[in-house]
């Protein structure tokens, strides 16, 4: 089985917050402390994080779940729960982070390149944030925020300034094993390399750079065929291309015919690519059976012939190809903003589901996390809450009726026009289970 995988998926989840306490002082010679219930703390958050030391996303393939650490629990005397460590999980450069829909969230193409994954939850208040002058001994707190789990995909594009393109068996394993210290895996048949190699190629002055050779092409590749995509993608990031045709007796096509089909394929998946910087080369020039007047030169890859002249000319388009770029290109971190995701997201709607209305939003179900709904002090409170986060209002507005079911999250009651944060508070029942 290889160790090369540059798709996954990745299943990631923030910690839970800590719950809340409830308590009150108990001290020699004093008759009724007041609350002193310590706050929850928050949840881990998960990073993904771009390191060049990470060669594939083997790791995620037989484990995908990473998970933060949950915030402690608040306790008495004013003790805050500790907050949950973050979990930072390392990816290759060049992985490509999509939701589970194909929506691209992020690109981390730099080493040390962050992105959000997924936020913890927000701790539990203790019952001394809800003391009030008519209400000076709150019995409720708050529980912790849980949080649901989220899968991602993850797909990996090599960063590579040299990329060879050619059809199977054209000898870019052997031409890159000549050119650097890789050792692919050679044989006299197509579809030798299933994976991409990297190989690091230093010249005679001291520059070094760095060359992938990647599946071959075939034709109808831009559409899925063979390799498809897979193969494609790693060539994007490329500075630099090398379109290697067989000259040797058993292609499988003209040379003329090879260079049309990798021009046609690398055009029709991205018309970019046809204006990249690009050495047309000639393979297997020892036992050349055919010439290709369009090549810029031919090298063999078994005798070493030209491969010293290919070192000098790729190093120079790679030198341009680098000089050319921004200074600010490589530091450019790409944010990519995704309303509701973070802690601060605040609105409030409503849908149907089913025959029951649904409340969604943070601040609503944050309203209801009550550790005991039953107590007429907490019932209150989250009438208040609720009615002021316009929930009575979005109800009306979204056409709900007397005796409708709403839920907000294991919260369900009846509704009632103008009534209908009251009823809450007064027939609320909860599914959740004790922590």
């Amino acid at each position: 089985m290889s160790d090369f995988v540059d798709e996954c998926a990745l299943c990631v989840r923030g910690g839970d917050g800590g719950a809340g306490c409830v308590s009150f002082r108990r001290e020699a010679h004093v008759d009724r402390g007041g609350p002193d219930g310590g706050d929850g703390g928050r949840g881990g958050d998960v990073w993904l994080e771009a390191d060049r030391n990470v060669a594939s996303l083997l790791a995620f393939r037989d484990h995908p779940h990473r998970r933060a650490a949950s915030g402690g629990h608040g306790s008495g005397r004013g003790r805050h729960g500790q907050a949950g460590a973050d979990l930072v999980v390392k990816v290759p450069e060049g992985t490509v982070v999509r939701a589970a829909d194909g929506e691209r969230l992020a690109d981390l193409a730099a080493h040390g390149r962050r992105w959000l994954a997924a936020p913890g939850g927000a701790g539990g208040r203790g019952n001394t944030r809800f003391a009030t002058n008519r209400r000076p001994a709150p019995r409720f707190a708050e529980q912790g925020e849980q949080i649901a789990e989220r899968w991602l995909r993850l797909e990996l594009k090599l960063l590579a300034d040299v990329a060879l393109v050619g059809l199977p068996n054209a000898g870019k394993s052997t031409l890159i094993s000549r050119l650097s210290a890789a050792r692919p895996k050679i044989a006299d048949y197509p579809f030798t390399t299933l994976v991409p190699n990297l190989g690091v190629v230093v010249t005679d002055g001291g520059e070094d750079f760095v060359v992938a050779d990647v599946p071959g092409l075939i034709e109808g590749a831009s559409e899925g065929r063979g390799l498809g995509h897979r193969f494609l993608r790693h060539i994007e990031r490329a500075r630099a291309l090398v379109l290697l045709i067989d000259l040797g007796p058993a292609a499988g096509s003209a040379p003329e015919a090879q260079l049309r089909i990798l021009r046609a394929e690398l055009g029709a998946y991205r018309p970019e690519l046809l204006a990249r910087r690009c050495l047309v080369v000639g393979s297997k020039a020892d036992v050349a059976a055919e010439r290709l007047d369009e090549a810029d030169m031919a090298v063999s890859a078994v005798t070493g012939a030209g491969v010293a002249e290919l070192t000098g000319r790729l190093a120079a388009l790679v030198r341009e190809a680098r000089q050319d770029e921004p200074p600010s290109a490589a530091a450019e971190v790409p944010v990519v903003h995704r309303p509701g995701a973070g802690r601060g997201a605040d609105a409030v709607s409503v849908r149907r589901d089913g025959a029951a209305w649904l409340v969604l939003g943070r601040p609503a179900e944050r309203a209801v996390a009550l550790s005991d709904l039953t107590d007429p002090q907490a019932q209150e409170y989250m009438a208040q809450r609720l009615r002021a986060l316009g929930v009575d209002r979005e109800l009306a507005r979204a056409g709900a009726r007397a005796g409708d079911e709403v839920r907000i999250g294991t919260v369900s009651f009846e509704y009632e026009p103008e009534e209908a944060v009251a009823q809450a508070a007064g027939s609320a029942h909860s599914g959740r289970s004790d922590r």
